[in-house]
């Protein structure tokens, strides 16, 4: 417990800050640390953070995760965002927020930076040490520390584009391994994110859940929901890598309740213990979430992709969660000053991530 506390200290900073700004969403950032912490004073703000830390050991509330990148994204940034915005719509009794990565915004993960660029950033936000300085590999590292240290409680993050779902799931499966559990993936997304590399670069928003096969015990505990753009056919992703899909086409054809209880059959026949579920925002259709790098029409509702959430909820461990891809400033706005964005996107966000700390909850009573 002691390394964890230790490495939030070091690695994060107080929630909505990890966006290296002075003024912008100012007001929105202030208004938060005044319900938090009933002051927006930096010292006073950091001090109450840190002092919050004690409640991890002291009860067995679902945690709440940042990690303001946007750098793996590749069609529109502003994903960084997300986890401010989303949190601002929150109501977070009993949920302990642990805050934001530090976030360089022109480093994506270590492994990319020479040593020398790397000891500057050290220095800069470690006085030195040698520590993780970009926003995966910081996640990497104190998720998997989280996961290790509460194997029975949820840590919920918020995005940031959908490359951080990389160092996420995959501390969550090494840790579960070490448990002993059998473990799935959930993916709500309009696309498959299945691609190797993109441009050359292995790490991405199009290109996390490819890399997420090799952990687990078969492609087969990957499942997609709501595939509707992709460069290859659904047989394509099926048959040769063994993934579990259903497209957006699926639920028209079938129906919500057939998928919910396939999925429900197909879980329990993998023998599942635990799972993690990753949300793309654009799992929705665009009427209900254009505040994204790639909105697309023909998705679904927010309470198709609640229902089938809560039916996962109930029959298996939910211990790992994200909600991804939220652009507030990235929006129709800009073509129609008519438009109700960015607010309608983070009212569908709200309503998902309201829904992983209602699961979270309940399965730690």
């Amino acid at each position: 417990m002691s390394d964890l506390i230790q490495k939030a200290k070091e690695y994060l900073c107080p929630p909505g800050n990890g966006v290296y700004t002075v003024h912008t969403a100012k007001v929105l950032k202030d208004n938060y640390h005044q319900s938090l912490y009933n002051t927006t004073e930096a010292k006073e703000v950091k001090a109450k953070w840190k002092e919050s830390f004690k409640n991890l050991e002291s009860n067995n509330c679902p945690a709440l995760f940042g990690i303001t990148s946007d750098i793996g994204g590749g069609i529109q940034r502003g994903a960084n965002w997300g986890p401010l915005f989303i949190r601002s719509e929150l109501e977070l009794d009993k949920v302990i927020d642990l805050g934001d990565t530090k976030t360089i915004p022109h480093f994506l993960h270590d492994k990319y930076l020479n040593k020398e660029t790397l000891k500057q950033c050290q220095q800069e936000l470690y006085n030195g040490k040698d520590l993780p300085v970009s926003a995966l590999s910081i996640a990497e590292d104190f998720s998997y520390e989280f996961f290790k240290n509460f194997p029975e409680r949820a840590l919920i993050s918020l995005g940031g584009d959908h490359s951080v779902s990389y160092p996420l799931v995959k501390s969550w499966i090494k840790a579960k391994k070490e448990q002993g559990k059998k473990v799935g993936i959930i993916h709500f997304d309009a696309h498959t994110d299945l691609m190797d590399k993109r441009l050359g670069v292995d790490i991405c928003f199009a290109s996390w859940a490819y890399h997420m096969i090799e952990h687990l015990d078969s492609p087969s505990d990957l499942l997609q929901y709501g595939i509707r753009s992709s460069g290859r056919p659904k047989e394509f992703w099926t048959e040769k890598l063994g993934i579990q899909q259903y497209w957006a086409q699926d639920f028209k054809s079938k129906g919500l309740g057939a998928i919910i209880d396939e999925t429900m059959s197909y879980l329990k026949k993998r023998e599942i213990d635990e799972v993690y579920i990753s949300f793309d925002i654009d799992f929705l259709d665009a009427a209900y979430a254009s505040s994204t790098g790639t909105p697309e029409s023909g998705g679904l509702a927010p309470h198709e992709g609640i229902a089938l959430i809560e039916a996962i909820g109930e029959k298996f461990k939910v211990t790992g969660a994200d909600l991804v891809e939220v652009a507030p400033f990235v929006s129709s706005y800009m073509k129609d000053p008519k438009s109700l964005e960015p607010h309608t996107t983070l009212q569908s966000a709200k309503s998902i991530v309201t829904k992983f700390i209602e699961i979270a909850q309940r399965q730690c009573q």
